[in-house]
């Protein structure tokens, strides 16, 4: 009876000190505002700004249109928390995707895309050769696109941690158990 408190104890220790390790670890920065927002319908906004729940560095941020032209023009720029990048100040009417991609202040990169529209802008009652005259922009790469509104990328690795620490509690105590078994013959 003893020795099955023993295990359970054991067993006890090695969740609690896992739970306990493992929660810093799935607190990454999040976005928490844009201009414009989320599904927002906005005139043609001359940037486009990102508020992360922390610091954040190294953003990349990709605005493109139904048929995937790109509209940023310059390089983002990080300050604190906020990131902003022009836009080229063309916006036709129509729906648009902004990605993003930056590392976060605990050194992990997160990511994420949401959409917002354009009505009313001036860009439409541009004559139609105005369009013409616009230089092309770059081809989207594969690295451009996310697919989802935000993710991280270590929920996985945090449970195949849990799992093997779990694992190697196990082990202990099945070798504790058997060398107090042995101990005691």
């Amino acid at each position: 009876m003893i020795r099955m408190v023993r295990v359970a104890a054991t067993m006890a220790l090695t969740v609690a000190l896992a739970v306990l390790f493992a929660a810093p670890a799935s607190a990454h920065d999040t976005l928490t505002g844009s201009n414009p927002k989320k599904d927002a319908t906005v005139e043609a906004p001359p940037e486009i700004e990102l508020t992360f729940s922390a610091p954040v560095r190294l953003p990349r941020v990709v605005v493109t249109d139904a048929s995937e032209k790109q509209f940023q023009t310059g390089v983002p720029e990080a300050v604190d928390n906020k990131v902003t990048v022009p836009l080229n100040g063309t916006m036709p009417d129509g729906k648009y995707t902004v990605a993003w991609r930056v590392v976060s202040s605990d050194g992990h990169p997160i990511q994420g895309t949401y959409k917002f529209t354009v009505e009313g802008s001036p860009a439409e009652s541009a004559a139609p050769s105005s369009a013409a005259a616009e230089p092309a922009a770059p081809e989207p790469t594969a690295t451009n696109a996310a697919s989802s509104d935000e993710s991280g990328g270590s929920s996985g690795w945090l449970w195949i941690g849990l799992i093997a620490l779990a694992i190697a509690g196990a082990a202990g105590a099945v070798a504790w158990f058997r060398r107090s078994t042995a101990s005691e013959h």
